[in-house]
């Protein structure tokens, strides 16, 4: 369940009953996927955690909830609805996502959570964000973010027909592509670490969970604060296959890998 939390941050409180908390994030989803499509159905038909959290990027772009009947979309609603009968599924807007709402987490029985919001489990307080707010040094993409996440122009775009909204997002996701043509990983604009450690102190968390920026792995940020970036998933290129689960339980965080 999600309580005020402190400062500006919300919080969710695992139950006591629970055992596991799995996180995943920047899966990409479109019907140009089939096969990352299917391994993320069978994960969630195969997890036995408690509850998995979504970190944003599930979907390569979403139009608004109306387009949850179509085709592809209304099979990812089925899905995550399974899911949620027996899993609890929190789901946080990404980048190429942010147009997800009540209606479509309704629908699929998610929680929608701010970003960032403070997981506290298992004796824990554990920062969780998409990432993309954090990564400051991405002039042009945080321009972009200030315009698409105003509720204003969202309230505008939503009243365009949903073909023309979808054409804006392919023409929105050449740009992505255009802009990052010709940089590898490890040259994508990183999170602020000062930023996210002024996030852990607000937040009273040593300890960050964040995607976004497809370098999975687990770092100090500073002294005493460490931040663990998930992994982006690909099935449906064969000389990058990649895909790992975050799970925390008592016994602390550690990576699954589905490849």
């Amino acid at each position: 369940m999600v309580h005020p939390g402190p400062s500006r941050f919300s919080e969710w409180v695992a139950p006591a009953s629970c055992e596991s908390i799995e996180f995943i994030s920047d899966l990409h989803l479109a019907p140009q996927t089939p096969r990352t499509l299917d391994a993320w159905e069978q994960y969630l038909g195969t997890t036995r955690a408690d509850a998995v959290f979504i970190l944003g990027d599930l979907f390569d772009s979403w139009v608004g909830d109306d387009s949850r009947f179509d085709a592809f979309e209304a099979h990812c609603v089925s899905v995550l609805a399974r899911a949620s009968a027996t899993t609890s599924l929190a789901f946080m807007v990404g980048n190429r996502d942010f147009l997800v709402g009540t209606a479509m987490c309704q629908a699929s029985g998610m929680q929608l959570l701010s970003d960032p919001t403070v997981l506290v489990a298992f004796a824990q307080r554990i920062l969780l964000s998409h990432g993309d707010a954090l990564c400051l040094a991405d002039t042009e993409y945080q321009q972009l973010r200030t315009m698409v996440r105003n509720p204003e122009w969202q309230r505008e775009l939503l009243a365009w027909p949903l073909e023309q909204r979808r054409e804006l997002a392919r023409e929105l996701r050449t740009a992505s592509t255009q802009h990052s043509a010709g940089r590898n990983r490890d040259e994508w604009a990183d999170i602020d670490f000062p930023l996210a450690i002024d996030w852990l102190d607000q937040a009273n968390s040593k300890a960050l969970i964040h995607g976004h920026t497809h370098r999975p792995g687990t770092d100090p940020l500073a002294r005493g604060y460490r931040r663990h970036v998930l992994s982006d998933w690909s099935f449906d290129d064969p000389q990058a296959e990649r895909a790992e689960v975050l799970r925390l339980d008592a016994s602390g965080l550690r990576r699954l890998s589905l490849t």
